[in-house]
């Protein structure tokens, strides 16, 4: 059955006939985006252009709603590319303005760890450098910690990033912000990645990292720690930009009743999408686990 019609006729109803489309997509289970490109395959009827931009634009639909609704204009034109659909970015763009289609922007982030100024001194090994590298996997990881609001109160999320890929090896959650969330985060990392010895975890300079627990953790594992400038964000920004990342894609779009939804919810999103589909532009547009499989394919 085609339900478009039915669409607008409930746009009709809704304030003389300039109904919102979101409203009547939502009461009929229709994506707006679906609808959007429905109509322009509508209007498509007259020249060969037209209706070439018509199956574009469904295309590009379906592409951003595999995405969850976050790519934007670059990424799409990324994924069409590898499909062998040749198509330059600014019309990828129009067609998207044309639709109603947008990607979603990264929100600043805040943060979460408290430094502690009491703390042991530790150099800074990175140097803001979160260069990508194809053959310096597990040499430099990087993490910190942020927060989500959930019926059953803050739940807090720790992670570990290779700046070499992008890629999250490891993360934990908990209902607290001890030590023992960034441990856990760490050592699932170690367990996962089986880093040569001396591999450099960097982090802000909060309690957490900086305490003799955590400092204890890092001499067991082989770990090395290095540590960013007290108010500096931009000496852990990679970590920080995952986080805002992870905000504008999935966890303030939703509501989450319960600690164990918000968990599933952050497990599908890093290791179902964020580390093996997700494009980054930093990794020319592949994704973490396709950069880390490239750089393979090179050093064999």
């Amino acid at each position: 059955m085609n339900i478009y019609p039915f669409i607008e006729a409930e746009r009709a109803q809704q304030h003389g006939g300039g109904g919102n489309v979101s409203r009547a997509c939502e009461l009929l289970k229709v994506s707006r985006s679906a609808y959007y490109a429905h109509t322009a395959a509508q209007a498509a009827g007259g020249t060969a252009r037209a209706r070439e931009d018509a199956i574009l634009l469904e295309r590009i639909t379906a592409i951003h709603e595999d995405s969850g609704g976050s790519y934007g204009a670059p990424r799409i034109h990324e994924e069409l590319a590898e499909e062998g659909r040749r198509h330059g970015r600014k019309r990828i763009a129009r067609l998207m303005r044309e639709g109603g289609i947008r990607g979603r922007t990264p929100r600043r982030w805040r943060k979460t760890t408290i430094p502690d100024p009491d703390a042991q001194a530790r150099p800074d090994l990175i140097g803001r450098d979160f260069t990508p590298n194809p053959f310096g996997l597990d040499q430099r990881w990087c993490g910190d910690i942020t927060y989500i609001r959930t019926w059953q109160g803050w739940l807090y999320l720790a992670t570990v990033i290779d700046i070499a890929s992008r890629r999250v090896v490891g993360w934990a959650t908990a209902d607290h912000l001890r030590t023992d969330l960034v441990e856990e985060a760490l050592r699932q990392a170690v367990a996962t990645r089986r880093p040569a010895a001396g591999v450099i975890f960097h982090s802000d300079r909060g309690c957490q990292y900086t305490s003799a627990q955590f400092a204890d953790a890092a001499r067991e594992l082989g770990v090395t720690l290095s540590v960013g400038r007290t108010g500096q964000c931009w000496d852990n920004a990679l970590a920080e930009s995952f986080f805002a990342t992870i905000k504008g894609e999935l966890l303030e779009h939703r509501s989450w009743p319960s600690h164990a939804a918000a968990r599933a919810a952050i497990f599908d999103y890093i290791e179902g999408w964020y580390n093996s589909k997700r494009r980054h532009s930093a990794l020319g547009y592949l994704s973490p686990a396709a950069y880390e499989n490239t750089a393979a394919l090179q050093a064999a």
